[in-house]
């Protein structure tokens, strides 16, 4: 392993018998997103451009309700309790979309349900919907929703005892990303992952609220001892193996630095999370895609003549930055290269031009692995063992 101390831009090479990698999701090479600025998906990156395959990259979870301006998540439990989705129009919408669920239909319906108001013109101008609370009583929210009170006060100046909130659906859960099996095994030996970085498939193609912690806690535990026991089985590789490897880190890190003139990173950044949001989002067609990686593929070559106009050897984050963003490309790329094969709609992955689910040709994972000449497709079986998957009817 190679490692960059933030502190002093210190490279430093380590031996390892075994890695667990718990390095979280890819939501932030999205322009609206509720995850942490941390995550870019670099862990994921790190380990494909290692030799590890990506799998089911194309599905990502858009959460129907983060606060408008911010995309801070406003939790279901808001809609649990008794919120209601209504237009500008004043319309509750979601009783066309899932008349018997309403406002508690799955994320993936809600989310679409939303967008499709915002798309036809119903929604608020800036492309929003309101989240009602009022009718619940100043007890009940204080009581039950103090922390989503408090956020909608602080971050859009809206006491939702008195006023409704302003909603967008935004990106929130990667269900794809490093293929491991259920032993938190991947295709490098000695690499475990766990959590969101991980697509050990526990959510296939849609994960369910609260779902998380199985893959944190319970894959977490299992990363852990796994790892234990590998490396108790193995001896240490030759040292000139990681002298090399810090070499030419250090090589890439200083050509970086060195360069006088060049792009600001943050430019392709953010085109790219643009690009994914407007292309690769809750509605995707094989146009939108295709031009998707087009742009992509630009931003790749773009980055090659990046600058980093920060020479500091301290706390240097644009360096990071830059070291980053190479890393959301490989994961953009990715993704859309999995969404644009996918001929169907499945959980999260909703594609215009091929509404329906189609297990008799999709029900397989993807798995994307990085080549010379860029991400090749490949696929494996869905093992299912106790039941037989059925659409979804509400």
């Amino acid at each position: 392993m190679v490692g960059y101390n933030i502190a002093n831009s210190e490279i430093s090479g380590f031996q390892a018998r075994s890695v667990v990698f718990a390095t979280g999701g890819y939501g932030r090479i999205y322009r609206r997103s509720t995850n942490s600025v941390i995550n870019t998906g670099f862990g994921c990156a790190v380990a494909y451009r290692g030799g590890a395959a990506l799998e089911d990259m194309e599905f990502v979870q858009f959460h129907p309700t983060t606060l408008f301006g911010t995309n801070i998540l406003i939790t279901e439990g808001a809609r649990g309790e008794g919120g209601i989705l209504k237009n500008k129009n004043g319309e509750r919408f979601m009783e066309r979309y899932s008349p018997h669920s309403l406002e508690l239909a799955p994320r993936d319906i809600v989310a679409r349900a939303i967008q499709t108001e915002i798309n036809e013109g119903r929604g608020f101008e800036g492309g929003y919907v309101n989240l009602e609370l009022m009718h619940l009583g100043h007890e009940k929210i204080t009581e039950r929703l103090p922390g989503i009170r408090q956020i909608a006060m602080d971050f859009a100046s809206v006491d939702p005892i008195k006023d409704p909130i302003p909603v967008q659906p935004g990106q929130h859960y990667s269900m794809g990303g490093i293929a491991s099996d259920k032993n938190c095994e991947t295709a490098i030996s000695g690499l475990y992952v766990c959590g969101e970085c991980s697509c050990i498939s526990v959510h296939g193609a849609n994960r369910l609220g609260g779902n998380s912690l199985l893959e944190t806690i319970v894959f977490g535990k299992i990363a852990g001892e796994n790892a234990k026991y590998y490396a108790n089985t193995i001896a240490f590789e030759d040292q000139d193996i990681i002298e090399k490897a810090v070499e030419n880190e250090t090589k890439r890190i200083s050509g970086l630095l060195d360069k006088k003139e060049g792009e600001a990173f943050f430019t392709i950044r953010d085109e790219l999370r643009t690009v994914l949001d407007e292309k690769a989002g809750i509605f995707r067609d094989e146009r939108d895609l295709s031009l998707a990686l087009v742009k992509i593929r630009e931003l790749e070559s773009r980055f090659k003549n990046v600058t980093v106009r920060n020479k500091s050897a301290f706390f240097n984050q644009e360096l990071v930055n830059v070291i980053e963003l190479e890393g959301m490309l490989d994961i953009a790329h990715a993704i859309c290269t999995g969404a644009l094969a996918r001929k169907e709609s499945r959980g999260s992955h909703y594609r215009l031009d091929y509404p329906g689910r189609d297990d008799d040709n999709w029900l397989k994972h993807t798995l994307v692995t990085l080549t010379p000449d860029g991400p090749v497709i490949d696929y494996k079986p869905v093992n299912i063992m106790l039941h037989k998957p059925k659409p979804r009817e509400y």
